[in-house]
C-alpha cells in the first residue's frame, strides 16, 4: 500500500510524508472503484481538490468527464441553472434551451467545491439527485435521469451549519457517506520544508533565477508558524520571497517579515452563537452604540457652544439648562464593559476654558449602517488586493453574499 500512496503522490503532485495525509490518499484510493459519494472536509487552502481527481482518475468512469464546480462563486440566482439546466423562456435572459452539469456529465464525476455555500432550495435539488438520480430542470416539468458521482468538499463546519438552518441534515448525511479529513498545514510540520522547497524549485524554473533556500532559523519559523492560509499561503510566500529577495538565502529575520503575525501562533476563539449572521448581531451593536455615542456627543457640543456664544443672564436659565442636562446625559444607566471601552476612546481633554472643545462648529455627522457597510467592504477588497474569496472570510460572509454586495453597491473591481 505503501508503494500504491507513493505513486499516488507523484502522479497528482501532492506532497508530503504526514501520516494524516497518507491516511487521506488511502481512503481514497479504497472508495474510487464503488460510486460512493465522498465528502472531503478541512481548512481553506489545504488541497482538497486534488482527491476528487484521484477519485475520479481510478474509478471506472475515469473515461467520462470529470466536471468542478465552485458552489460558492455562482450567484443564487442562477445556480439552479448552472447545474440542472433550463428550458427556453424560464426565465429573463433565457433565450435557448441549456443543458446543466448533471446532464452534461452523465456517466460521470461531479465534484461540488464549497458545498456548504449553496442555497436551502437548490440542496433540495441536490438532494433528489443523489437519492433517485432525477432531477427538473429550471422552467421544465420532465424529469430527466443522470447516472453523476458525486465528490463534494467544504471548509464549513457542517454540524454548526446544520444546527443554524444553513444547511440540510440529511442532504449531509448523503454527502458524506464516506468522509475524508484533510489535516491542516500547521498539523504537518515536518512537510512544510518539503513544500517549501518544491515550490521554490519551480519558482525558480518559471522566472529562470537560482533557487531560495531556508537557513535553520528561518525552517524553525517556518515550522512554527500557524499558517491560517495553509498551503496556498505558503506558495504565496515562497513566490514573493523568490521574486523580492536579492539573497538567495533566506534568514530568519528576512522570512519573519514576510510572515503576518509571525509570533501570534495561538488558535483564533470563534463565537458559535445561534445570533452569527452574515454581518453578525454583534457588530450592529456596536455600530449602533457609536452611533448613539457620536449623537450624544454632538448634541452636548452644541449646547456647551450656545452656553458660550450665551451664558445665561438668570437663575431660571440655569435650572432649565440643569434639567436639560439631567434628562438627556445623566439618566443613563452605568455602561457596560463594552460601552466603557468605546467611551474612552471618546474622551474630551478638557483646557483652561471650559468650553474650549466646542470651539469647532459641530455639524451633524449622518452615519448609517449601509454607509459603514460599504465602507468595511471596500477596505476588505483593497486589502485583499481585490481577491473576493480572501476578502469575504475577512468580512465573516460568504463569497456569495460578497458577490451580491459588490453588484449591490456597482463597485468596480
Amino acid at each position: 500500500m505503501n508503494t500504491e500512496i507513493q505513486n499516488i503522490k507523484q502522479r497528482f503532485e501532492i506532497i508530503g510524508n504526514y501520516p494524516g495525509l497518507d491516511r487521506a490518499i488511502e481512503k481514497s484510493m479504497r472508495v474510487s472503484p464503488t460510486d460512493i459519494t465522498v465528502l472531503v472536509t478541512g481548512e481553506s487552502g489545504v488541497g482538497k481538490e486534488s482527491f476528487p481527481k484521484i477519485i475520479h482518475q481510478l474509478s471506472h468512469r475515469k473515461h467520462n468527464k470529470f466536471i468542478a464546480v465552485n458552489c460558492g462563486a455562482i450567484p443564487e440566482g442562477t445556480i439552479d441553472s448552472e447545474l440542472f439546466g433550463h428550458e427556453k423562456g424560464a426565465f429573463t435572459g433565457a433565450t435557448s434551451n441549456r443543458s446543466g452539469y448533471f446532464e452534461v456529465a452523465d456517466g460521470g464525476t461531479i465534484f461540488l467545491d464549497e458545498v456548504g455555500e449553496l442555497p436551502l432550495t437548490t440542496q433540495v435539488r441536490l438532494l433528489r439527485v443523489l437519492e433517485n438520480g432525477e432531477f427538473i430542470k429550471v422552467g421544465s416539468s420532465n424529469v430527466q435521469k443522470t447516472n453523476v458521482r458525486i465528490v463534494a468538499a467544504t471548509n464549513l463546519n457542517m454540524e454548526d451549519a446544520i444546527s443554524k438552518g444553513k444547511f440540510r441534515e440529511d442532504l449531509y448525511y448523503r454527502l458524506s457517506t464516506v468522509e475524508i479529513k484533510i489535516p491542516p498545514l500547521r498539523q504537518r510540520k515536518s512537510d512544510i520544508i518539503l513544500l517549501f522547497r518544491k515550490f521554490a524549485s519551480d519558482f525558480a524554473k518559471k522566472y529562470n533565477m537560482p533557487t531560495v533556500r531556508l537557513d535553520d532559523d528561518a525552517q524553525r519559523i517556518m515550522q512554527n508558524y500557524r499558517w491560517n492560509g495553509n498551503i496556498r499561503q505558503l506558495k504565496n510566500i515562497t513566490e514573493q520571497l523568490s521574486v523580492l529577495e536579492q539573497e538567495r538565502g533566506i534568514s530568519g529575520a528576512m522570512i519573519s517579515s514576510y510572515l503576518p503575525n509571525p509570533k501570534n501562533n495561538l488558535p483564533a476563539i470563534v463565537s458559535k452563537s445561534d445570533g452569527q449572521s452574515d454581518f453578525s448581531s454583534e457588530r450592529e451593536i456596536l455600530y449602533k452604540i457609536l452611533f448613539d455615542m457620536k449623537k450624544d456627543l454632538n448634541e452636548l457640543k452644541k449646547l456647551t457652544n450656545n452656553l458660550k456664544k450665551n451664558p445665561p443672564s438668570n437663575p431660571s436659565e440655569i435650572d432649565e439648562i440643569e434639567n436639560f442636562i439631567t434628562q438627556n446625559f445623566n439618566e443613563h444607566k452605568k455602561p457596560s464593559n463594552l460601552e466603557s471601552n468605546f467611551l474612552e476612546a471618546e474622551k474630551i481633554e478638557l483646557k483652561d476654558d471650559k468650553y474650549s472643545f466646542a470651539e469647532e462648529v459641530v455639524e451633524e455627522e449622518t452615519l448609517s449602517l449601509q454607509d459603514k457597510e460599504l465602507e468595511l467592504i471596500i477596505k476588505a477588497l483593497e486589502r485583499n488586493k481585490g481577491r473576493r474569496k480572501a476578502a469575504a472570510k475577512e468580512l465573516g460572509i460568504s463569497e456569495r453574499t460578497l458577490y451580491r454586495k459588490i453588484k449591490q453597491y456597482d463597485l468596480e473591481i
